[in-house]
């Protein structure tokens, strides 16, 4: 088995997987397995997972449990456990193998369906079937016993996936998201999309990639970034892209409205901060100030600011984020000039939890509407 690198660890799907495995190998041989290997399909690798526990629930039904290892990311998933529940389906299951989300995995509010993505699928069906006898059907649920309360944590909501996390990724293996080798990744795409496109959208996860496709912007023109957006920003200037199209849910871009340009949550998070500051500074006072000052999350603070647009019939949401997406604007436009004495014209679009577009910056709004011709 190749061996990670020290950056290097495994995707969730990887270890549902893995648990899945554990629990049909014990259905069929009652002896609890330590670990199993998996191929991981991309990349065309195997992995040994270490398994923690197996258990049988009679003799149709068992349970193994793993736990999450991401490698070096700052990730919130690391340690957390991931259980497989596999039971023996009778005639009237029409698959071979039928999946399932428990508690824990999240539920696309769009579709009702579990918050299990392709990779995942594929990765659960390819491995089982290598296991499952001959005429041999399993029931399998996947289940994350801290997913709901993770869920919370994670921008999950914003696009459309509630009471859990995700099964999402499209590689088994987790690469450090803060390493420079993943920089180097981003920075080659960005670099060969700019040959082509001098006008490019800046997205940083996949979910935000998956919301701009879906919102008509072209993959070609379409850079992750990740957390990195300093160094990208600057790579953009030095590329010769005339305008760059900042395209993010709200928690995560607020940050550059405070000058914060490497947006992951343990290095900087000053978002209340920066909120707060610019409802001062359009007038705003007194408690509603104070408890958005002291909400546990921004997107609480920015349903307190929804609230208050509805009970005084003054648009503040539509203010403050306006104000906010200028902020963010001129600052990236400042950040790139200062790094590489280039203008390049700047353009902001925030989403929120609904996964709606609601707010733009003066050049954000007119860049979105030349992408979309």
């Amino acid at each position: 088995m190749p061996s990670l690198s020290s950056q290097s660890g495994y995707t969730l799907p990887v270890f549902a997987c893995a648990a899945a495995v554990a629990a049909l190998r014990w259905l069929q041989t009652q002896q609890p397995d330590t670990s199993v290997t998996l191929e991981l399909i991309n990349p065309e690798q195997t992995a040994e997972i270490p398994i923690q526990q197996v258990a049988g629930l009679g003799s149709e039904m068992s349970l193994a449990i793993t736990h999450s290892n991401p490698g070096a990311n700052l990730d919130l998933t690391r340690d957390t456990p991931i259980w497989g529940l596999v039971q023996w389906a009778g005639a009237s299951q029409r698959e071979t193998i039928k999946i399932q989300g428990g508690e824990g995995i999240g539920i696309n509010q769009a579709t009702g369906e579990s918050a299990i993505y392709s990779y995942a699928q594929q990765l659960l069906l390819h491995n089982l079937q290598k296991v499952l006898g001959q005429d041999q059907k399993i029931f399998v649920t996947i289940i994350l016993p801290e997913g709901r309360a993770l869920g919370e944590r994670t921008s999950n909501p914003a696009f459309g996936i509630v009471s859990g996390l995700s099964l999402l990724g499209t590689s088994g293996i987790s690469q450090a998201l803060s390493a420079p080798e993943q920089l180097d990744i981003f920075r080659q795409d960005l670099i060969q999309k700019a040959q082509s496109s001098k006008q490019l959208v800046f997205c940083i996860g996949e979910n935000g990639l998956d919301l701009a496709t879906k919102a008509g912007i072209p993959p070609e023109l379409q850079v992750k970034t990740a957390n990195w957006l300093g160094p990208l920003l600057v790579e953009a200037g030095l590329q010769g892209v005339k305008s760059l199209l900042l395209w993010g849910y709200h928690g995560k871009l607020i940050k550059l409205a405070g000058g914060i340009f490497h947006t992951h949550h343990h290095l900087a998070d000053a978002r209340q901060e920066i909120l707060t500051a610019h409802c001062a500074q359009l007038g705003l006072t007194g408690a509603p100030l104070q408890a958005i000052f002291q909400a546990p999350t921004i997107e609480a603070a920015y349903q307190i600011l929804e609230d208050l647009t509805l009970s005084t019939q003054v648009p503040w949401t539509t203010q403050v984020f306006s104000q906010i997406t200028n902020a963010i604007e001129a600052r990236a436009q400042a950040y790139i000039y200062n790094h590489t004495s280039v203008q390049v014209q700047v353009g902001c679009v925030l989403f929120n939890r609904q996964r709606q577009l609601f707010a733009w910056g003066e050049q954000g709004r007119a860049i979105h509407t030349q992408i979309l011709g």
